[in-house]
Formats: structure tokens, C-alpha cells, sequence
């Protein structure tokens, strides 16, 4: 089963220091710079749809603008238009096979609602936007969720976590 990486963009960027950085210089810089990244994240998982959200709303076009910019779907929302909104329609599309990278608790909330996962912005470029050999293991992640020895169904996550961690582990 293929997911749908929907990633609200400036969260992410105002989320990350180096990100944070290259937006200040310049504001079409942080969004590059992220693309860049993302971009080398789909070469590894090449079987994923990935989609990026802007907020257009201030100063962006009339229409909702999709573009795709290195294997990635670029979506920038009309004016007037908050890229939550644009987000939140994405994931009740979607549902099961989306996750979206977010900090914004709103977001988080609608997700789960729908049916869709969603991983906070910090934990999603640590685990998978750093340079390679920075990343935090597999190993290491999985080896904090449950202590080891319990086993059986009393000890189990209810079944939304289990299905939660699953899609995560996808990533």
C-alpha cells in the first residue's frame, strides 16, 4: 500500500533550526531547501506520493496552484485560503493512506478523525530528513515503544496505535 506524505510546509520549515535559517535569508530559500530535502528522501522511497502545502493566502494567486518540482507535489492554497484548509481536504480523501507531517494540533486532531496518521514536524526530519548516518535508527525507535518480555494480548497497544505505528513504519 502506497502512502500519500502530505507535509504542511511552513510548519515544517519554522520547525527545523537549518530550515528556519534559510527562510530568513530569503522565503523562497526555506522553501527550496526543503523541497531539496524531501526530494532526497522520495529517492529513497520511491513508491510514496509526496505533497508539500503552502499557505497562499496572503499573497498568493486567486486559484489553489499545484506544480511538481522533483517527483513532489508543490500545492500552494488560493488567496484567502489557509493551507490547513487545503491539508484538512487532502485527508479526508485519502484517509488510511495519508499521513501528514505537522506540529499543528488542529491538524493532528482532524487526522485522526479521518482515519489518517500523523507524525509531528521535529520527529519526521529527524528520523528522516537528516544526512545520512544521522538519522535515529529503526532499531533504536521501535526498541522504546514497548518494553521487552510482555507479550500476549493484555499488553498490546488499543488497535489504532498498533495500525499508527504500522503506517509509520512505512515511512
Amino acid at each position: 500500500m502506497a502512502l500519500h506524505i502530505i507535509i504542511d510546509g511552513y510548519n515544517l520549515i519554522r520547525q527545523s533550526p537549518e530550515l528556519r535559517q534559510c527562510e530568513a535569508r530569503e522565503l523562497a530559500g526555506g522553501r527550496q531547501a526543503l523541497l531539496a530535502r524531501l526530494a532526497a528522501y522520495r529517492r529513497h522511497r520511491p513508491g510514496h506520493r509526496v505533497t508539500v502545502v503552502f499557505d497562499g493566502r496572503e499573497g498568493g494567486d486567486w486559484r489553489e496552484t499545484r506544480d511538481r518540482q522533483q517527483g513532489l507535489g508543490v500545492v500552494y492554497s488560493r488567496r484567502g485560503e489557509a493551507a490547513d484548509d487545503v491539508i484538512k481536504r487532502l485527508l479526508a480523501r485519502d484517509r488510511a493512506q495519508a499521513i501528514v507531517v505537522t506540529s499543528d494540533r488542529e491538524l493532528q486532531h482532524w487526522a485522526e478523525q479521518v482515519g489518517a496518521t500523523w507524525i509531528g514536524a521535529p520527529d519526521f526530519e529527524k528520523r528522516h530528513l537528516e544526512p545520512q548516518g544521522q538519522a535515529v535508527p529503526e532499531e533504536a525507535e521501535a526498541g522504546s515503544l514497548r518494553p521487552p518480555g510482555k507479550k500476549g494480548p493484555a499488553r498490546r497497544l488499543p488497535k489504532r496505535q498498533r495500525q499508527r505505528q504500522q503506517r509509520l513504519r512505512k515511512l
